[in-house]
This record gives C-alpha cells, structure tokens and sequence, in this order.
C-alpha cells in the first residue's frame, strides 16, 4: 500500500461520516477525560457557611425551616435510647437501677457503681428517680 492509497481510505471513511465519536455512551469515560488536569477528582463538600452565604434566606418565608431559622417542630420519631456510661445506643435497661446500657460489660460496671452515682447518671438524663 502507498502513502496515497492509505489517504484516500482515510479520505472515504472521513466523506461516509463513519468516524466514531471520541465517547460512546457505552464505555466508561476516562478519568483523563471526565476531571482534565487541574481539576479536583473527588467530591466538593461545601460548609455550613458557604451555604449559608450562597443562599439567600431573606427571600424565604419566615415559618419555613432553614439552615439559619433553627424553630422547627418536633420530630415525629422516637428518641434513641442512649448508653448512660458509654453513649453508645442503649437497646437494654437495668430494671434495679433504671440506667440504659449497651453490653454485658457496661452492665457489669452499673451494677458495681455506689448509689450516689447512679442518681448522678439519672439526673444528667432528667429521670427523676429514686432508689431504694
């Protein structure tokens, strides 16, 4: 084949639009072709306040919740239960002390606490009781 023949080929296929696109929706795109050099590759997380001054909440109406209008109503969702000891999710309670725990080993630990200290961990959860 000589040089010419191989330019007409070229010539032909290029007149017949049967040059395929740089992308085919099938393949994966290339890293290469998807971030070019100098962009970041992974994902741009903005901070509360860059969003905050994106945004413009003036525009809003005051009864909606927003990032800077913090009065929503209640969450219609149960409170997890949280560990006493460890603040881990608490599905167990001891019936003797009423203090939540997570495992066998935070239970061993309330039952060897000093009654003085289970009311210290009852009162920073607000549950008023007493022991008897």
């Amino acid at each position: 084949m000589t040089y010419r023949y191989i330019q007409q080929m070229e010539q032909e296929v290029i007149e017949a639009e049967l040059v395929l696109p740089v992308h085919l929706s099938f393949k994966k795109v290339q890293m290469y072709e998807k971030f070019p050099k100098g962009q970041s590759r992974g994902r741009h997380w903005k901070h509360l306040k860059q969003i905050i001054q994106a945004e413009n909440y003036q525009n809003y109406p005051a009864d909606e919740p927003n990032y800077v209008n913090i009065e929503s109503p209640p969450s219609m969702h149960p409170n997890k239960k949280i560990c006493d000891i460890t603040g881990f999710e608490a599905p167990y309670h001891d019936p003797r002390t009423k203090l939540r725990y997570a495992n066998t080993e935070v239970f061993r630990q309330i039952r060897s606490l000093p009654n003085e200290y289970v009311q210290s961990y009852l009162a920073l959860r607000n549950a008023a009781v007493v022991l008897r």
